[in-house]
């Protein structure tokens, strides 16, 4: 069997691979910094070495320095970073690796690099990919997502979330259980020991809503997670799925926005009689928080937004005064925290491509009534 030694300080970037390559039926061991990858290289004389180029305790063009110079080994080095300086990446290959990957890259790729410079991971076994598989992607940045859960027993053993949770290795996924009356909690545990270590899932024992749900994962995440650069949420539901949900990634790594939102706006279509009641009173709900709080987004309650986490830290200590529209005051406490017109060039609204029927969510009618009820509470607490 093919050995791989995988080194990269992001915890995320190592599991996925370890996860993948495993999979593909090679041997990997990891390291999170170059210190114990030079010891590791040392001791598991492996086949070949990825490795990042930017670690805290020594650049990783330092470690391939080490396995050509003083060990004047001749193992395939592949150096994988977001690292995109020219001189960096030619003075990697004057210094003797074989490949350089730029993330974002996806592990199928990967792959393909891996397989032409050592061959398959056991040569009597070799892999089946299967058509359509979706490997994941390795992004730049580590991202952290909160799934809140209330009552989603049925809809987290679909083939749906069985996709979710084993085709987005990228991501660590926190799963909230916020207070179920069903076998949610053990079906989550369940999936977590599939995932290890990407999977983290909170327990919220008291049922509080979607705002808290999401506060409580997403702070979870900020106190256990240090490496993570985005936080983000999305339903349970899954009405925006992952593909739309990278999309927003992208977008907060290549801009200087601290908050991307999706919205859903372009995707309920302009005949009313095509709409659900639900549909209609969310648009009414969001033409009131248009004109009455003056919050210039086509959509305020869309489960799909990513955030840098320095905005996280600041927008989520304290608890949310109502129970569903956290979108509409995370912008109220930024606006009093930063300025109107300061957060407002913060946030970005991106439509929304595969949004499915919003019919499936567990938000009631009478909780949509209710809304309008919160909305003047949050105009009397934000605008005193």
């Amino acid at each position: 069997m093919k050995k791989i030694l995988a080194i990269d300080d992001q915890e995320l970037i190592l599991m996925s691979l370890e996860f993948r390559l495993t999979e593909l039926g090679y041997d990997v061991k990891s390291a999170n910094n170059a210190k114990e990858g030079i010891e590791l290289f040392n001791s598991y004389e492996p086949d070949l070495v990825i490795v990042d180029i930017n670690m805290p305790d020594m650049p990783g063009t330092e470690v391939v320095k080490y396995i050509r110079t003083i060990k004047n080994s001749s193992t395939p080095v592949m150096i994988l970073s977001g690292n995109t300086d020219k001189d960096i990446i030619a003075n990697s290959f004057d210094i003797g690796i074989e490949d350089y990957m730029e993330k974002p890259v996806s592990l199928d790729e990967i792959y393909t690099r891996v397989k032409r410079l050592i061959g398959d991971g056991n040569e009597d076994s070799k892999p089946v990919i299967k058509k359509n598989d979706k490997a994941g992607i390795l992004q730049k940045a580590c991202v952290g997502v909160v799934i809140p859960c209330y009552n989603e027993e049925k809809r987290l053993l679909s083939q749906d979330f069985i996709d979710l949770v084993h085709s987005n290795l990228e991501y660590h996924l926190c799963f909230v259980n916020d207070g179920s009356t069903d076998n949610t909690l053990e079906v989550l545990e369940t999936l977590k020991k599939s995932r290890g270590n990407n999977i983290s899932v909170y327990n919220y024992e008291k049922n509080g809503g979607k705002a808290e749900a999401v506060r409580q994962g997403v702070l979870h995440l900020l106190n256990n997670n240090p490496q993570l650069d985005y936080i983000g949420f999305l339903d349970a539901g899954l009405f925006t799925d992952f593909a739309d949900f990278e999309d927003l990634v992208k977008t907060i790594e290549s801009t200087d926005f601290k908050i991307v939102s999706g919205s859903r706006i372009s995707r309920m279509g302009t005949s009313i009689t095509r709409k659900s009641a639900r549909q209609i009173i969310g648009k009414a709900i969001n033409l009131i928080v248009q004109k009455t709080l003056r919050i210039p987004f086509k959509d305020t309650q869309c489960g799909a937004k990513i955030m840098d986490k320095e905005i996280v830290d600041k927008m989520f200590r304290d608890k949310f005064i109502t129970k569903w529209l956290l979108d509409v005051e995370i912008f109220m406490r930024m606006k009093n925290h930063y300025g109107r017109a300061k957060a407002k060039a913060m946030i970005c609204e991106q439509p929304l491509k595969r949004w499915s029927n919003a019919d499936r969510s567990k938000l009631s009618m009478r909780d949509s009534v209710n809304i309008l009820g919160q909305l003047t509470q949050i105009a009397f607490r934000y605008n005193n």
